[in-house]
Parts: C-alpha cells; structure tokens; sequence
C-alpha cells in the first residue's frame, strides 16, 4: 500500500543560520535512504519543513512493504577464490559466509577484466516499521552540525535538545525510537498562538493543519515568500535593503511571520548610515527602509520588524523594538563621535602593538611595508605616490577606533569617514575604504589608480608573505583568505586594466621582506596559485577551457592582456587551418624536445643550404608571415598575429611530407631544426596552438 509518510523532529530553537541547510541535507539524506530501500521511486524528491522549533519530511507515494529484491554481492576473483585442488581459499570461505552462501550457490560473471565469484540472494522486502527509524537515527548523524548538545539523563545528541518524533505512514502510527523518544501522532504549534497539542490524524495532512491549529507556516519557502511580499508592502514608497542572508535568517526566527514598521530618532542620521545598518541588521535583525534605491539611496529614520506575532494592535511590538534599538544606536553614535576627536594619523603608533602575525611582524611594520610597495605601484601606473603612500600609511589605523572594535566588518568603511573629518583629500579617503576591495567574488573594484595601488599592495603583501613562510592554503583551509586576495589581484589587472606584470609586482612585494624570513620554492609556488585562480576564474567566466589551457600554458605575465589572446585564439580555432596547424605545431615541439640543448631560433635562407623545395617554400612563407605576426603582436593585435599563421598550413604540410628533419649531415640538420624552432617561436608567441589539438 502506498500512502504519504510523514516524519517530524520537535526541537528547542534550532540555529538560525543554519536551518535552511539542516532541512535540505535531512530531506537528502532520508531520500537517498527510502530510496535505496525501494520505499520511494529515486525521482520522489519529497517535501523538507524547517521552523525554528522543527524539521520535518513528507514523502508520497511511499511504500508500507518493500518489493522482493536479489541482493548481489561482488566476491573474490575466480583466479585467487579457487586453490589447485578446486577447493575454496580462505579468502574466499570469508566472502561465502559474510554473503551467508555454501559455495554451490556462488556465480561467476566476467567484467571484461576479470572472472569473479558472485552472490545473489533473495531477500523478502520488509515492512517500513522495521527500518524507519534506523534511516532517521542515521540521516540525523550524517546532517553538518558543528556541535552537538546533550539534554537530560540520556546519551542522546543533536544541534538542540528533542522533545517530540512522529512517524506517520498515512493514518497510521509508526512504531520506533529516535534519540530516545517514542513516536506519536502529536505536534505543538506557536508557543502563544496555537491552539495547544496538535493531532496529526493523516500525514498528508500536516501543513495545513499545522498552519490552521497551530498557527505556524511549517514550509520555509512559503514563510521566506511571506516574509518579502510583507516586506513589499509594509514599505510602500520606500525600499526596504535587500540582504538575502539576513531574509533567510528572520525565516529561520519565525513561525508565523508578520512585518511591522518602527522609528528612531532622526537625530541618529548624523551617524555613517552603515553604522546604523549595520547596528540593525546584526544586532537586531531589522529591515532598514531607504529612501530611493541602488548608490543614491539614503537611509531614512524608519525600519522594518519581522515578528512572530501577528496581532490586531501591534502598538506594543513596534514600540518595544523602536526602544531595543535605541541604545545601540545611542553606542554608534558615541563612537564616532568619539573617535572622530583623535586623527587617523595619530593612531598609527598603536598598530605595532597589533599583531599581524608571528613571523611576519605587527599591523605597524605591515604599514610600513604598504606605504613603500603603494608607492611603487603607484610610479608604475601613473598616479601620485604621495597620495598613494599617505593612503597606505593611514589604511589600518581604523583597525584601532572605538567603532571598529566593536563592528569589525566596517574596516575601511570607517577609515574613509574618519580621514574626511581629518581632511584628507578625497582620493585618499576613497582609497583606504576600497583597500580591501574587492571583498568577495562580484564585489567591485578599487577606483583610480591611487585605489588600485594601495588595493595591489594590500593583497600582495599577504600573499607574498604567507607564502613566504610556507602558510599556503591547503584543500578547503585557507585561514587568511588569500584565495580571494588572488582574484582580488588578477581582476584589478585584468578588469581595470592595468599595464603590470605580476612577476615584477611579486619582486616588489618581496622587497619589503626580510630574505632570510622566507624559505623553500615559495615562488614557484606562488606562481602556480596565481596560475591555478587565473584558469578556474577563466573557466567561470564560460571560456573554452582549451584556449585557456592554451593561453596560460605561455605563463602570461601581463594578465590585462588575457582577454585578448583568449580571443585571438577563438578566432583561430574557427579557421579551417586551425586543426592542422595545431597538430603540426604539437609535432614540432616534440621534434625540439629530442634534441640535447637549446636549438635557436634561425636559419641559413642560402639556397644551398636549403635544398629540398619544400623547406624553401617553408622558409620563404615563414619569413614573411612571422614579420606580419610579430608586428601584429607588438601592438597587440593578437588576433591579427594568430590569424596571419593560416598561411603556413599548405608549407608546413609540404614539409612534413617531403623532407626528413634528422638527415646525418649535421650542418643541413641543424639548419632544419633552426627553421623548425622558428616556426615553433612564431606559432606561440599568443598561446600554445598545440594545446587545440584534439
């Protein structure tokens, strides 16, 4: 028989940041199990509820019985299962009774590799009773949960203390133990609004009665799309801030969600709008209301207040909220004012009793070394290395303000507000704000160039010097976000662009640094990370991994310049010649390759070295498109120069047809390999053609 099975866990208040991702891994785990137990078709994807006093599953269509299936079990190969005298090896007597089979009852089936013993049984399929709450015990073990919680006398676990289970198939009670509770057909809804102890009479029954008895939206979709229609609509004129992860968290706070508006005094405006939002959104999970939309919105006085209450005189909600939030914005308020009576410049002293790391020096020595690489940055790309250096110099000295001590996520931000006050020229103001840009992947870019230098210096100096001392990101680790700091790196010279080679920018960062604080290859290393952010954000990107493999096979130095050999070598890969041209270009590398040393790039043009007609159409067609590529190249038209290559195919092939490369005179075989490491030179100035080879 099939009917809706329903399973619920009634919990204290689960985390709020995680609840979205408990439901989900709960309904995949489940799955997967009812799924291989032949309860439930593999496509039957089920129904996952998540509030903050519960999770729970609702699966259609699931079987009470399991069918009939063979289970069969891969044994022993024949070969090493079998002894000279027919008899069963050891290995294979261990295989036959953890299988329970006699060796009669053994089948041998062949993989195309090898012979194996195989065992099939028929196993009864049994009823869901028996093994419910097994699967559920085990998908409970396999959901993320950082830290487990015990309650009580028992030895139980779980992210918070359990107090209810139902296990229901239908209209029908499933009998079994989950972290020692017994199931039942029972539920509590809203702690104020419901109607008390709920019965679940049927499974497929649940939301709605949940929603009508006991006043909680169990879906955490339809609570989220509640949440935003009510955030729509409270707002009216104004625009309420979009922020994704702080709408998944209210939804994950409620069960009964209803949005009701509030004020502080206006007053508070006089405080950086991000303070109060901030102030809002962390502490008090508040919608602030902006007045317009996108950069020129401003914050107004009024904001947003999910509650899970919804009651005819929300007097008392709206105003106990607007009371909460004032004392915290009293705080904001108090600290910039406060800090604003001591200058950015005056607070430089106290980062050398900030520690940046143990081997690589406090906050003040890495002051020290930005304002030296900014500079330098700076000379490189044409802006001023004055306003460069005073914006390094004064990047970290929010780090010692009273506001960001206590809101750690507004580094830079209040560094810009506090070097106005200082008066500071603006374009140093913008640049300690934006350093940190871009913060995570789509963040924009630093703007200007004196942004961009202190930006470059910021994220170079902790690259250089974590590699330096061998503190590389391993697997999912990477406690510095230098990751990020990479992509940070190549989309400022790629995005912006910027006319750097990053060889030369990682010297001028590890000029900064004490030589004898680095060891081993860290370079080489560096250079391969580099490499390796570079291909995944290409890859991203919806380039062909082909002619990105091809592009950075030739190690780039000026990464501004990838966009344009990426289409360069699209523009070849669509030329008829292109195949052809690849593959012989594969074949002359692997020529070159043989020979002991470097062969150089020329050739003797005299008649009477070349002989063979078909390298002297080679070296004559060569001469002149290799001039037409190479000028193509300086001025950076690379498709132009890769394009030029298409009338090498007709030569190219000629020669590998009729002439022999390794003739034994010696004078006319090094002339062939010169003629050859020519052609190899010219092929992949853009990129390395052999790589389109299929």
């Amino acid at each position: 028989m099939k009917a809706t099975l329903l399973i619920e866990l009634l919990t204290e208040e689960l985390p709020p940041k995680s609840l979205a991702k408990l439901g989900l891994s709960f309904r995949e785990q489940m799955q997967k199990a009812l799924a291989e137990a032949g309860f439930i078709d593999a496509g039957n994807e089920g129904r996952w509820f998540a509030t903050p006093r519960r999770l729970a599953l609702q699966f259609d269509e699931c079987l009470e019985s399991q069918p009939d299936r063979v289970i069969e079990k891969k044994g022993p190969a024949v070969a090493s299962g079998v002894g000279a005298d027919g008899t069963p090896t050891k290995a294979l007597e261990g295989f036959m009774r953890s299988a329970g089979v006699e060796f009669a009852q053994l089948e041998k089936l062949n993989d195309g590799k090898a012979e194996y013993f195989v065992a099939r049984q028929k196993k009864t399929g049994g009823r869901i009773d028996e093994s419910l709450a097994g699967m559920v015990e085990a998908a409970l073990k396999k959901l993320p949960i950082a830290k487990l919680m015990r309650w009580g006398a028992g030895e139980e676990q779980f992210v918070r203390p359990v107090h209810g289970l139902m296990l229901i198939h239908g209209a029908r009670i499933i009998a079994g133990k989950v972290l020692g509770l017994d199931s039942r057909n029972v539920t509590r809804g809203h702690r104020f609004m419901s109607v008390g102890v709920i019965d679940i009479p049927r499974a497929e029954n649940y939301e709605a009665i949940l929603e009508k008895e006991g006043r909680v939206i169990a879906s955490f979709d339809k609570r989220r799309a509640m949440i935003r229609e009510q955030l729509d609509h409270a707002a009216g004129k104004l625009t309420w801030l979009q922020d994704e992860a702080l709408l998944d968290e209210v939804t994950a706070l409620v069960e009964f969600p209803a949005v009701y508006e509030a004020n502080f005094e206006p007053e508070f405006l006089a405080v950086p709008p991000e303070c109060l939002i901030l102030t809002m959104k962390a502490n008090q999970k508040y919608f602030p209301l902006m007045d317009g939309a996108g950069l020129g919105a401003k914050l107004t006085h009024r904001f947003l207040v999910v509650s899970n209450m919804k009651v005819a005189d929300p007097t008392h909600i709206v105003t106990g909220n607007a009371r909460v939030v004032r004392p915290r914005l009293a705080d904001a308020k108090f600290f910039f004012e406060t800090d604003k009576k001591t200058p950015l410049s005056a607070r430089i002293g106290k980062l050398s009793r900030v520690v940046y790391h143990n081997k690589l020096g406090s906050q003040g020595e890495r002051v020290d070394r930005l304002v030296k690489l900014a500079a330098t940055i700076a000379r490189r790309i044409g802006a001023d290395p004055m306003q460069a250096e005073q914006a390094a110099l004064l990047a970290k000295a929010d780090l010692v303000t009273d506001m960001v001590g206590e809101f750690p996520e507004l580094q830079g931000i209040m560094g810009r507000y506090y070097a106005l006050a200082d008066g500071e020229p603006a374009v140093v103001a913008d640049a300690i704000q934006s350093h940190y840009q871009p913060r995570f992947n789509g963040d924009t870019l630093p703007q200007g160039p004196v942004a961009c230098a202190v930006a470059l210096a910021d994220k170079l100096d902790a690259l250089v010097g974590f590699f330096g001392i061998g503190q590389i990101p391993t697997g999912d680790k990477d406690p510095f976000g230098l990751r990020r700091a990479a992509l940070g790196v190549l989309r400022m010279l790629m995005e912006t662009p910027l006319a750097l080679s990053l060889p030369e920018l990682i010297d001028d960062a590890a000029a900064s640094f004490a030589p004898e604080l680095f060891s081993g290859e860290w370079r080489v290393a560096s250079a391969e990370f580099f490499r390796e952010r570079l291909r995944h954000m290409l890859r991203d990107a919806g380039h062909d991994p082909k002619a990105v493999d091809a592009v950075l096979a030739l190690d780039p130095a000026r990464i501004d310049q990838v966009p344009a050999k990426l289409a360069a070598v699209k523009a070849f890969a669509l030329l008829p010649e292109a195949e052809a041209l690849a593959a012989a270009n594969k074949r002359v590398g692997n020529i070159l390759k043989k020979v002991d040393g470097t062969v150089s790039p020329q050739f003797d043009t005299a008649l009477s070295i070349l002989k063979e007609p078909a390298e002297q159409a080679l070296a004559t067609t060569l001469i002149v498109v290799k001039a037409d590529a190479d000028a193509a190249f300086e001025r950076g038209d690379y498709t132009a120069s890769l394009l030029a290559l298409a009338r090498l195919r007709k030569p190219v092939d000629a020669f590998f047809d009729d002439v022999m490369v390794n003739v034994e005179d010696a004078a006319l075989r090094a002339n062939r390999l010169g003629l050859l490491a020519t052609l190899h030179h010219a092929m992949n100035r853009v990129a390395d053609i052999s790589m389109l080879s299929s």
